[in-house]
């Protein structure tokens, strides 16, 4: 019966340092990521042309480089493949400056792009091709708009913008 005692508390005392062991290396390794998203909800999946999402985030740290994604939700009846937005951003002080983007969200050999569940599938675009760097710190401003022929273009969920800063290396 000794025998058997000393067995078990070896056992849980084994246990036990498994697991804070554990728990000291996952906590050890988390790493805290700077992220800004905010998604905006497309009325009734009908995305009118004068319908803007926008918002603004703000930019403390500018030697740091961000990365910039445009954040697009649709379902699995979006008939195109692309879609062509109007994204404008407005740094502080400054006017709105706007681009057109020509977002590719899937092809007919492939399917879809991005993440998908039953039929609603979520795409995450990096903008401008590389992470860049904001001269001024501050507000910053946005807004995307679709500019497609269809008005309104349906099948769209929401659309937003993700801000990811990076290591400045």
């Amino acid at each position: 019966m000794k025998f058997v005692k000393m067995i078990m508390g070896r056992k849980n005392t084994i246990l036990r340092l498994a697991i804070i062991t554990g728990v000291m290396l996952f906590m050890s390794s988390c790493k805290q990521i700077d992220v800004f998203e905010k998604n905006t909800v497309i009325p009734g999946y009908e995305w009118k042309s004068d319908f803007s999402v926008s918002g603004s985030f703000i930019i403390k740290d500018t030697l740091s480089p961000y990365s910039i994604y445009l954040v697009l939700r649709h379902t699995d009846a979006y008939k195109y493949n692309n879609i062509w937005l109007n994204i404008g951003l407005q740094p502080p002080g400054d006017s709105l400056s706007n681009q057109k983007v020509d977002i590719q969200l899937g092809d007919d050999a492939n399917g879809w792009e991005g993440t998908g569940m039953n039929d609603i599938w979520e795409l995450r675009k990096l903008l401008n091709g590389e992470p860049r760097r904001f001269k001024k710190p501050g507000e910053y401003r946005f807004t995307i708009s679709q500019i497609m022929r269809d008005d309104p273009l349906l099948n769209v969920m929401s659309a937003g913008i993700r801000i990811e800063k990076r290591d400045p290396r």
